[in-house]
């Protein structure tokens, strides 16, 4: 059975994870982490990844795939993430595959909503604008992943006749905005990108033979990293 070795590292949350698959959506979490630690891609994603990989009965050389989160998210953690990915298929003559992060986050809820709710995962990008898309409750895209800043307006065409599920850490600035719109639901649960996840969504394109050329491969960035310039000195 085809074993896929997953990674996320799209927010400050560091997650590993490995699944083995057995057609194309029949697929076994092996075992997983998650570190909620600020700052601990860089310094434990190596650790990780040899952990999970061992414990479970493994080498490194028996993966079949690598997957990992393309964002958009963290620019630093996406970097990370992604170097580490290629990194690992470049040693060990592996495919690449490439996960969209909010579409994971969504495959995390939409199990627990029937049909005619709209999923809409969301990441902090910092003052009120957050990275976000649309998906219905059975998987598919309805609109495509942005970068938009919220106000009272944001997503009104999709309100008006559609409940609305907003989830992930950038939710908190739409609750403030659109809490009081009877369309608009904000689950009381924390939902964060995981590998788990990404995992079982890469089960399929592993399946389907969807693989990224490893050495042209970029993160989904959204938006150029923009730098913060430091203040000069007064003296």
């Amino acid at each position: 059975m085809p074993l896929i070795l997953s990674l996320d590292t799209s927010t400050a949350i560091c997650s590993v994870a490995l699944h083995n698959t057995d057609g194309l959506l029949s697929s076994s979490l092996l075992g997983s982490y998650e570190l909620f630690t600020e700052r601990t891609s860089s310094a434990m994603l190596t650790t990780l990844i040899s952990d999970i990989v061992h414990q479970a009965g493994y080498e490194l050389a028996q993966l079949d795939a690598i997957a990992v989160a393309k964002g958009p998210g963290s620019y630093t953690g996406l970097r990370i993430g992604v170097s580490t990915a290629k990194g690992l298929c470049f040693a060990l003559d592996k495919p690449l595959i490439a996960v969209n992060t909010l579409r994971a986050m969504a495959e995390q809820v939409r199990g627990y909503y029937p049909g005619g709710y709209i999923l809409c995962p969301m990441i902090d990008a910092r003052r009120m604008e957050v990275y976000c898309a649309l998906y219905s409750t059975d998987g598919h895209e309805l609109q495509q992943t942005t970068a938009q800043i919220i106000d009272e307006q944001s997503f009104s065409e999709w309100l008006t006749e559609n409940s609305v599920v907003f989830f992930g850490d950038g939710a908190a600035k739409c609750e403030t905005m659109l809490g009081s719109h009877a369309n608009a639901h904000f689950p009381n649960a924390t939902i964060a990108p995981s590998a788990r996840t990404v995992g079982h969504l890469a089960v399929v394109s592993y399946a389907r033979s969807e693989f990224e050329d490893v050495a042209t491969f970029e993160p989904f960035y959204l938006k150029d990293f923009m730098a913060i310039k430091p203040r000069k000195a007064l003296f």
